[in-house]
């Protein structure tokens, strides 16, 4: 199955899970709101000064060199007086502009001298004065349900009071990892056994998400331990994720344990790295099913189809309504590719300091070095040689691992 087909059929079936908290807003970065939030006050909440300087009528100040009486000061925070004609009032940034005055004259069009101020500047009706209500207007929805929260939604929040926000519960994902070859770091390593350095590199994407993990470890390759797992997971959890043990050899027993615990809607991609991916249901003892997502072993195509398929698919499940799909920017190509594969490749690249993209000279899909030493991915179409100088779709990991 193509790329954006398969990522088509994982959105469609997503469901966002139930549940709405309500948490302080210092708490809310990276949950999802539940419902629109709507601005109870205008912001500015008033007419106020952008800078420093003399809250002044216009017409007062029409010649351009014109000398008033200073009558008030009015720092943020206080209310002035209203402004007498024929006087100017020293103002600071984010005070209200007081009664009468129309414009605001910064300060270093200015020259003090005791309570006298001259003004070399003819300013116009409303300079330097931000509005009320410019920025946000009461009554308004200033962030819709399913925005997935950052800090500037946080800022946007708390400025319009809002100390606590109904978000949507997390989701919970359970993990497991399927190979009696695996070993844990600090254990000893056997003939032939390598380190589960997907159970470390799976767990970290899945707390950037902001999801409640239950780790069971890593499962005998059996059928039977597979299919135990399975249902043990299914109980409590959203989402269960695997890696290894989804390909076709006779060891590999995720897809006959998923068939017999529930059902495969989806196995094998037209993807490089990462062919091997299963998407299905695994049912709950009485009714339900969890969501089931099986990842290849081999560590590249594992982190891969992660940020590709499972992030999506997990921001949908989060209640996310924006774009989910990976987002790429053209860059220019400055290496040649000349035996692209039939499949859709994603090249681990890095921008050099000319701005273009040099690419990780081993593109093996067990080197885990590439994903750290690049900057993201270039997403190659099928049959598609690149030439130096070519613009390439380019997806940066800083926009997939948060």
């Amino acid at each position: 199955m193509p790329v954006r087909e398969a990522l088509d059929v994982l959105l469609a079936a997503a469901r966002a899970v139930d549940g709405v908290e309500d948490v302080d807003t210092l708490a809310a970065n990276g949950r999802v709101l539940a419902c629109d939030q709507v601005s109870g006050l205008n912001v500015p909440s008033a007419d106020n000064t952008q800078m420093d300087g003399y809250a002044v009528r216009a017409a007062d100040c029409a010649s351009g060199s014109a000398t008033l009486r200073i009558a008030q000061r009015i720092p943020a925070g206080t209310v002035g007086q209203p402004l007498v004609p024929g006087t100017a009032a020293r103002i600071f940034t984010g005070a209200l502009i007081p009664e009468g005055a129309d414009a605001v004259v910064m300060q270093e069009q200015c020259e003090a001298s005791g309570d006298q101020v001259t003004i070399r500047h003819a300013p116009r009706s409303g300079e330097w004065i931000r509005r009320a209500g410019e920025d946000i207007v009461a009554g308004s929805v200033i962030l819709p349900a399913g925005t997935r929260l950052r800090s500037q939604e946080l800022g946007l929040a708390s400025s319009v009071g809002l100390a606590r926000l109904p978000v949507r519960r997390r989701v919970r994902v359970a993990v497991f990892f399927t190979g009696d070859e695996l070993a844990m770091p600090g254990e000893s390593l056997a003939p032939g056994a390598i380190y589960n350095s997907n159970r470390f590199t799976l767990r970290g994407l899945l707390d950037n998400l902001g999801c409640e993990i239950s780790d069971y470890g890593i499962v005998p390759d059996s059928l039977r331990a597979t299919r135990d797992t399975l249902r043990a997971a299914a109980a409590e959890h959203d989402l269960i994720i695997t890696s290894g043990g989804v390909s076709v050899g006779e060891e590999d027993h995720i897809k006959p344990a998923v068939e017999a615990e529930g059902r495969l809607n989806m196995w094998q991609i037209a993807v490089k790295p990462g062919k091997p991916l299963a998407f299905g249901e695994v049912n709950r003892e009485g009714s339900g099913a969890a969501f089931f997502l099986g990842l290849p072993g081999n560590p590249v195509s594992s982190f891969i189809t992660f940020l590709l398929f499972v992030r999506p698919f997990v921001l949908r499940l989060q209640g996310v309504t924006g774009g989910v799909a990976p987002k790429a920017i053209p860059l220019r190509a400055d290496f040649d590719w000349t035996k692209p594969d039939r499949r859709n490749e994603f090249l681990r690249a890095r921008i050099n300091d000319a701005g273009g993209l040099d690419l990780f000279p081993n593109q093996g899909s067990g080197v885990l070095t590439s994903t750290v030493w690049a900057d993201g991915l270039i997403d190659n179409p099928p049959g598609q040689a690149i030439a130096k100088g070519d613009i390439v779709r380019f997806i940066p990991f800083a926009a997939l691992q948060y």
